[in-house]
């Protein structure tokens, strides 16, 4: 097997696979430790793909626990705690992206894949006969040495832009929510936090009219010293191609406390961006011997832009169907275990993800935005309701009567 890319995806995907028996070449075309784009914020969804890699997610090994979240807008303050679930731990984790991806390679390693790093993926190998991928090619190491490299699967998970769809003719949906997300860290005393910081007024204040924008503000303390600041927003704002979000990310910044240090002074690092594609904006997730995990696969959540949890998800998904799909007698056999990908991953988030395309288009408008911003935090039981539907935390059978009304509303949707 190639799982290409050693993001949260790619060596969940190895991990999962390796365990299984499988011989497993992660390539990554980078080295570790790497900057990667993120809030660095971790829901109880995607601790429990951390509890289940057997990673040490202890305060002593450098892990800081959150207990929910907190809401500010228009002047008024909700904190609301991670909802108490059998599905999901009742709390969340922050760690900082460049050493979070190492430690769950490491761990792919530990059970037995490969790891190649600085090997960046070019073309993939296409066997004339059947149409199919069954390898890459790759320039591997500071000399970049062409090689290549041959396995019957292939897995994607190179993110976003993920060449490896492109060259096998699988592009992005353009009718599919995209967001768009930029942060920086500052040396500040706000490092230690119980929870999660979210601010729901960002404004664009071209023009006569200040219009709010379709996305939030966040401030999560990282217990070392620092704070990573950021924003996220959709791209179903009508001004959303022409802002210059690092200039939007300074304005906020400077419009909060002295005292918490937000300012170009105390900034440890410069302000990056990343798109977070989101609510399968490219399809289909199996073809021709290719899976699609993660970001490749725009697995990201349209309600709130988490992307680990769901790229961890959709690895351990992919790499069930792959070891069901290597344990059949004929290629026919093979082949219709593997067209199973695309159906589970629709089952899993479908309906869900439709409803969040609805919730896209709603706050894109900034009436409707600004409506929901100054009167829903006024309203704590409606807000533990939109915190579990916005973070997908729900027990799956049973649970309160919120529960069964957003599983409701995720089934009856249409999954495509």
């Amino acid at each position: 097997m190639i799982v290409v890319g050693a993001g949260p995806a790619g060596s969940t995907t190895a991990y999962y696979l390796a365990k299984a028996g499988l011989d497993v070449l992660l390539l990554e075309k980078t080295s570790f430790p790497r900057e990667k784009v993120c809030g660095d914020g971790l829901t109880p969804r995607a601790t429990k793909q951390l509890v289940a890699m057997g990673i040490d997610i202890s305060e002593e090994a450098g892990w800081l626990r959150n207990q929910g979240l907190r809401i500010i807008s228009g002047g008024t303050r909700l904190q609301l705690d991670w909802p108490d679930l059998a599905s999901y731990p009742d709390y969340g984790l922050v760690r900082k992206r460049d050493d979070f991806d190492e430690q769950l390679a490491v761990q792919a390693q530990k059970a037995g894949a490969r790891l190649y790093e600085q090997c960046n993926v070019g073309a993939p190998i296409i066997d004339p006969r059947t149409n199919r991928i069954t390898g890459v090619h790759a320039k591997l190491g500071q000399d970049k040495t062409p090689v290549t490299f041959h396995a019957p699967l292939v897995v994607a998970a190179d993110g976003n832009s993920s060449r490896l769809s492109l060259a096998m003719g699988l592009h992005r949906a353009e009718n599919r929510p995209m967001g768009v997300a930029v942060r920086t860290y500052f040396d500040s005393p706000r490092d230690k936090d119980d929870y999660l910081e979210s601010w729901l007024e960002l404004w664009d204040r071209r023009g006569d009219t200040p219009k709010l924008l379709p996305g939030y503000g966040w401030v999560f303390g990282m217990g070392d010293g620092t704070c990573n600041v950021g924003l996220g927003v959709l791209n179903t704002s009508s001004g959303y191609k022409d802002l210059d979000w690092r200039e939007v990310l300074k304005a906020w910044c400077a419009s909060m406390p002295e005292e918490w240090q937000f300012t170009p002074e105390h900034m440890t690092g410069p302000i990056r961006g990343a798109a977070l594609p989101m609510a399968f904006n490219r399809q289909p997730h199996y073809t021709r011997g290719l899976l699609l995990v993660g970001d490749s696969g725009g697995m990201v959540n349209p309600f709130n832009g988490e992307g680990i949890a769901y790229a961890m998800e959709s690895a351990q998904i992919a790499s069930e169907v792959i070891v069901q799909a290597k344990a059949r007698p004929t290629a026919a056999q093979r082949e219709a275990a593997l067209e199973r990908y695309p159906r589970v991953l629709k089952d899993t988030y479908g309906g869900y993800y439709t409803l969040g395309r609805a919730f896209v288009k709603l706050i894109g408008q900034p009436k409707i935005m600004k409506i929901a911003t100054e009167r829903g935090l006024t309203h704590p039981i409606l807000m533990r309701f939109v915190l579990k539907m916005l973070a997908n935390l729900t027990d799956p059978t049973g649970g309160d009567a919120m529960d069964r009304i957003i599983n409701g509303l995720s089934k009856v949707a249409p999954s495509s």
